[in-house]
């Protein structure tokens, strides 16, 4: 439901979410992910019970960024949720092969999507991690 309320220009609402918990589907988009990764042996969804593909209608200009934010909008639920995720790229390589194509169809999702992403959910193992240092110099005001 947060990413069906991130912005998105002009309010056109070009992204779909996909949500995957079939373990088949996700294993098999696991694969295709490792193999674009160019690591066939890869585990790029980390054994996430659930997967979230993030997919934006090509048709619409601001398609790829509305895409950007509705991940975001998921990444920031599942944090206050008490859930670990993580984005996942590589959704625009899988889902444009006919593999990807084919998913779709099956799917019932008929138009010209893009894939921007996969978001990752599950219970994280272990503690969470502290996040990274922040650069110097990330903001710069002008007064």
């Amino acid at each position: 439901k947060a990413g069906t309320y991130a912005p998105t220009g002009m309010g056109r609402q070009s992204p779909i979410i996909v949500v995957v918990q079939d373990r088949e589907t996700i294993d098999a988009l696991n694969q295709m992910n490792a193999a674009i990764m160019g690591n066939p042996e890869a585990i790029p969804f980390y054994g996430a019970p659930t997967v979230l593909i993030v997919l934006a209608d090509k048709n619409i200009p601001t398609h790829f960024y509305d895409g950007c934010c509705v991940m975001d909008n998921l990444l920031n639920a599942a944090e206050a949720a008490g859930l670990g995720s993580c984005w996942i790229h590589r959704a625009r390589e899988e889902f444009e092969s006919a593999e990807g194509k084919a998913l779709l169809a099956k799917w019932g999702i008929e138009g010209d999507y893009e894939g921007i992403g996969h978001c990752i959910l599950g219970y994280r193992e272990g503690d969470r991690p502290a996040p990274a240092p922040r650069k110097e110099n990330y903001v710069y005001y002008v007064r």
